[in-house]
């Protein structure tokens, strides 16, 4: 029987090839699953406005500033009526807001910034921008930074991949602070009257990253600037996820806005700022529809700190609330808040406690990446409230500390307590004021006569919280 011829041999690749077509094949795999997992993961945008009042907007009651693109947010969102910055003035309360502490805790509770200052934000805090940093996404800051203008410190050093804006207020001269223009409202009355004024009677300067590019800035177009540079960087990163924090240096004085939208009477100069700024946040809104982004956006639009009442119509309104910007009642700390995405019921309000600090761990809950632990923080995970699956606010407390850092105040659900220092007396007892926001959120009827054992068990509770924070409060940032 002939012999059956074999077939020719087959040759299979070596060992080595397969492996490098499965570790291929394998990488490719990973690669597009993480490219659907960022297509997941949903954009932040958080616009903060500088100097706004609780009751400068038409969903929070104004009857003078028309407000539509703004209160677009309160329609398709939620509106929070009872959210607090952590301290009556800037440069604290942006430091509460990006690290999600009290000021305080970060060093940063001591007043504002000037040009001459040699401190500011820790990077070794965790920022809003770190954490979104490190889970993929594209970060920028565009506008007022004021925690600090030099390079350590700068937006680009604490999480932001890019910075486009004034390195601090825009009432502050580069570099030393002198050789300002006359103060008060009939102050900025001359300089509303004379647009040029920006370029003539101010040396604010304007960073890109870490170098000034324009001294002065020219202030009539920064609102249109910074949305611009917003728009572009959503543009330019609309495959992947984005963060964008654009904190308006409007309305904080001096006002100015384009040549093309300016009223020129100086009594309408707050609402002509606060409409332009509206006008600004319906374009960038509109690119979001335009790409198929606001499903999967989430906009956050609040303020820094209440309005600069001694400024008049150059300043704006705290409606119902007392008082407002440097103070520690509710018209310096109770802020207008709205938020737009995923998730989040449309035209719905949230009258429960909750504030900036609690911004960073929500967001946080949000992408699922957990905070550091090595880090103390103050905020909370707000996250069931912002969604309205929970009827209650896990924040039961909330401590007011003075423009200074100095702790003036505590809340603990519908009681407020305040113990004021009387300065410029001889008195050594404070003046006590005991509020019940739920039937008096104009803290107009004090209630600490009636209520001693409140008083005492708050003010023991104030300072129990506050010594907790300055026995760990981790040291700002200082130029050596």
């Amino acid at each position: 029987m002939p012999a059956i011829p074999y077939p020719p041999k087959k040759i299979y690749p070596p060992m080595k090839t397969k492996i490098n077509y499965l570790l291929l094949s394998t990488v490719a795999f990973i690669l597009f699953a993480t490219n659907i997992a960022q297509a997941a993961k949903p954009n932040f945008i958080l616009i903060f406005i500088d100097d706004q009042g609780y009751g400068d907007l038409s969903c929070f009651g104004s009857q003078k500033i028309r407000t539509p693109n703004i209160d677009r947010l309160s329609t398709e969102g939620r509106k929070f009526t009872s959210f607090m910055v952590a301290s009556p003035v800037c440069t604290p309360s942006r430091a509460a807001l990006l690290t999600g502490c009290y000021p305080k805790r970060v060093g940063m509770h001591q007043h504002v910034l000037f040009p001459s200052s040699t401190r500011g934000l820790n990077p070794k805090e965790h920022t809003l921008g770190d954490h979104l940093k490190s889970e993929g996404y594209a970060t920028a800051c565009f506008g007022k930074w004021h925690l600090g203008h030099h390079p350590e410190v700068l937006p680009t050093s604490n999480g932001f991949d890019t910075y486009y804006g004034i390195p601090y207020s825009n009432d502050m001269n580069h570099p030393d602070n002198k050789g300002k223009p006359k103060g008060g409202p009939d102050g900025m009355d001359i300089l509303w009257k004379d647009p040029e004024s920006t370029l003539t009677k101010w040396k604010t300067p304007l960073f890109e990253d870490e170098a000034i590019v324009e001294l002065p800035v020219d202030q009539r177009t920064v609102t249109r600037r910074y949305t611009q540079k917003a728009i572009d960087f959503v543009k330019a990163n609309r495959d992947k996820p984005f963060f964008v924090y654009l904190p308006h240096s409007m309305p904080h004085i001096p006002l100015y806005v384009p040549d093309d939208v300016r009223d020129p009477d100086p009594k309408n100069a707050y609402t002509n700022t606060i409409e332009h700024i509206d006008s600004e946040v319906g374009r960038l809104l509109n690119v979001l529809d335009e790409l198929k982004l606001s499903d999967n956006t989430y906009v956050i639009y609040t303020t820094d700190n209440g309005p600069w009442l001694s400024f008049k119509h150059h300043g704006g309104s705290a409606g119902p609330l007392r008082d407002g910007k440097g103070t520690t009642f509710e018209g310096g700390q109770r802020v207008p808040c709205l938020i737009r995405g995923p998730g989040i019921p449309a035209g719905t309000v949230c009258n429960e406690l909750m504030g900036t600090i609690d911004v960073l761990p929500t967001i946080a809950a949000i992408t699922g990446k957990p905070l550091p632990e090595k880090n103390k923080i103050d905020g909370m995970d707000m996250l069931r409230l912002w969604m309205g699956k929970a009827k209650k606010s896990p924040r039961k407390e909330f401590v007011y500390y003075t423009s200074r850092g100095e702790i003036e105040g505590i809340r603990q659900g519908n009681w407020k307590l305040l113990v004021k220092k009387r300065r410029g007396q001889t008195a050594t007892e404070p003046q006590i004021l005991l509020f019940d926001l739920s039937k008096d959120v104009g803290e107009k009827n004090n209630q600490a006569e009636k209520n001693p054992q409140i008083v005492n068990q708050l003010r023991s509770r104030m300072e129990e919280l506050d010594a907790e924070i300055t026995a760990n409060a981790r040291a700002a940032w200082f130029k050596k």
